[in-house]
């Protein structure tokens, strides 16, 4: 059987025939299965969307509850049908809900991957490995020099400029889903008791995620509170808000930033970063490699990212590799000053 006979790259997304439905579609469509909450994966006007729970949750606190005309809650792993095809979905470790989706049809077995990490990260459950013929894997970093650093030691860098710099608050740029809630949940592991300060635009997120089991301490909210209290203070913000008259409210603020694209100290010199927290929602190179060799897969796409690279690496290993250069993933902080960098 041809893969494209299940599953094909369109400009809305990709589309799979037998069953009729689009993965992540980029435009409105009548049927999708979306594998997790960033805008550039979810998006409103579908007339179904088939996903998580948790990912509907945040899909309904972003766009509004009628964000799509029906929904349908997946549990991890349950089969559904879907016209001739069996859809389930499976943690991706990306973000709270985040899921690949894989699609069975006449003894074929492929997995969308979605964004994913192999990373741990306290607040979603970890990626599961799928046997499968066709793996379509994401690849942001997929170029060697990405190998990011252990979360945790990254995280307790901060604690310990926060206690070094104990009269100017730290003001982290993060992205409110999934980066924000790991950044917090990272500092209580790290040993920080203090109260963490949010920005506005973090507050509808984090509730879900504190409602939803996780724990995350004392949050409290940036706006109103005492300037002499937010000296030494940790404070979670949108990138963009560090550029605002915002951040000014604070003493004397050393301007962090996590990010997998922090391993390019250029990036961070550009954005004015004091601080380099090189903390990623995305698998590196090595961690994609390794996924690759773990489905067990004789034929890989890659939906976005560096897609040649991995492609490259695909070949020589024997795989029939395809980048499909799809247009319009990768674009989750577009709007947020963040250079385009997808929650990264």
């Amino acid at each position: 059987m041809r893969a494209e006979d299940l599953l094909i790259p369109a400009a809305e997304g990709l589309y799979c025939p037998p069953g009729d439905f689009f993965i992540d579609p980029l435009r409105p469509a009548a049927r999708a299965v979306v594998t997790h909450g960033h805008s550039d994966h979810a998006r409103a006007g579908h007339g179904a969307v088939l996903a998580t729970r948790p990912t509907l949750d945040i899909m309904a606190i972003r766009y509004g509850a009628g964000f799509a005309g029906a929904t349908q809650a997946a549990a991890p792993g349950a089969v559904t049908r879907i016209g001739e095809v069996e859809v389930s979905l499976h943690p991706a470790g990306h973000v709270r809900g985040s899921a690949q989706v894989l699609m069975q049809w006449r003894g074929f077995r492929a997995v969308v991957s979605g964004d994913y990490k192999r990373a741990a990260d306290p607040t979603c459950a970890p990626f599961e490995p799928l046997r499968c013929d066709l793996f379509v894997s994401e690849a942001t970093f997929g170029l060697p020099v990405f190998r990011h650093p252990p979360a945790l030691r990254e995280v307790e860098k901060l604690v310990a400029s926060a206690a070094l710099f104990a009269e100017r608050a730290h003001l982290v740029g993060a992205y409110p889903l999934g980066k924000a809630q790991r950044v917090m949940a990272l500092l209580r592991e790290a040993g920080w008791d203090r109260p963490i300060y949010l920005h506005g635009a973090m507050e509808r997120l984090t509730e879900y995620y504190r409602a939803d089991g996780v724990e995350l301490g004392d949050v409290r909210k940036a706006t109103g509170a005492d300037r002499a209290a937010l000296a030494g203070a940790i404070v979670i913000c949108p990138p963009s808000a560090m550029q605002e008259a915002w951040a000014r409210r604070f003493p004397d603020p050393v301007a962090c930033f996590a990010s997998g694209w922090m391993r390019v100290r250029a990036r961070a010199r550009q954005r004015g970063v004091e601080l380099p927290l090189v903390i990623s929602d995305h698998a590196d190179w090595d961690e994609l490699c390794a996924t690759i060799v773990e489905t067990g897969c004789s034929q890989l796409w890659i939906t976005h990212g560096e897609e040649d690279a991995l492609a490259h690496w695909a070949t020589t290993r024997g795989l029939a590799a395809r980048p499909l250069r799809l247009v319009g993933y990768g674009e989750e902080d577009a709007g947020d000053g963040a250079a385009q960098e997808s929650a990264a």
